[in-house]
């Protein structure tokens, strides 16, 4: 059953980083009603196991649903990696997730084909991207890198710190070493650190933002579905949390790029 194209689009995530994805969709398709949905209550999802992790994420998508939106996002490369497919087989309406939109921007983006991904420690353990980018292209080389210190960094608002470039410049060491020209930023948080991080990579490395990515995957499904809205009206933003941390607002707002209204908690 085709969905309503005026109806929302739904956008999740294991806390704060899915803004990122939120912004680029702001920004690509300005028109475009979203419900954001980020579980601050039980962030983080990194150290959860699977079957965890597949029974929040089943709840989230289960929640975006009964509020009718038209196509789901997995904004969490965490939850993406361990749970897409679970979504996928409950929704009736198209999922995109960032692992997918992440791969085949890098491949576009590659020359060598020596593609570099940093991510949080689950995403990287998962293999995730390693298995999407072979998928595709089976002689692409993947070099992957855990970052466990970016993710606080980027919420203590230390985009331009030394400590953070520091941290970065060892993290990459291992990645460059491998002489690749593209690398995925695969995780949520980390394209705030996109001028930082590009200036330690370098010129000859090509960055693929995956929130980016994702919006460009949005807007093209959304074409081919004939699917988008046909509203030229302000767009609607809900926020749909499961706590309302201290620094959510100045977080958020660090994320989105503008003020953050519409917050609502869901207690479960």
């Amino acid at each position: 059953m085709q969905p309503d194209p005026s109806n929302a689009i739904g956008v999740f995530d294991s806390g704060i980083g899915g803004l990122t994805v939120v912004r680029a969709l702001m920004e690509r398709l300005p028109f475009e009603h979203i419900h954001y949905f980020g579980d601050t209550a039980r962030v983080p999802y990194g150290i959860k196991s699977v079957e965890t992790i597949g029974h929040y994420t089943t709840q989230i998508a289960e929640f975006l649903l009964e509020k009718k939106v038209k196509l789901l996002i997995i904004a969490c490369n965490t939850m993406a990696a361990v749970s897409s497919q679970v979504v996928r087989d409950l929704s009736p309406v198209p999922v995109l997730d960032v692992i997918e939109a992440g791969a085949l921007n890098a491949l576009a983006a590659t020359k060598t084909k020596r593609i570099g991904i940093i991510g949080t420690p689950t995403t990287i353990n998962s293999n995730a991207y390693a298995r999407a980018l072979h998928q595709i292209e089976p002689e692409a080389r993947i070099f992957s890198q855990s970052c466990a210190l970016l993710v606080p960094l980027v919420e203590e608002g230390w985009l331009d710190h030394p400590v953070t470039r520091m941290t970065a410049q060892e993290y990459l060491k291992p990645v460059l070493a491998e002489k690749i020209d593209t690398m995925v930023l695969g995780c949520t948080h980390y394209p705030l650190l996109k001028p930082l991080l590009q200036d330690v990579a370098g010129p000859g490395v090509a960055l693929v933002d995956s929130a980016e990515a994702m919006a460009e995957r949005t807007a093209a499904l959304l074409t081919d579905r004939n699917l988008h809205t046909p509203s030229r009206d302000e767009a609607d933003y809900h926020f749909w949390v499961t706590d309302v941390p201290l620094r959510f607002q100045t977080i958020g707002e660090r994320f989105l790029g503008r003020s953050l209204n519409n917050v609502h908690v869901v207690k479960w």
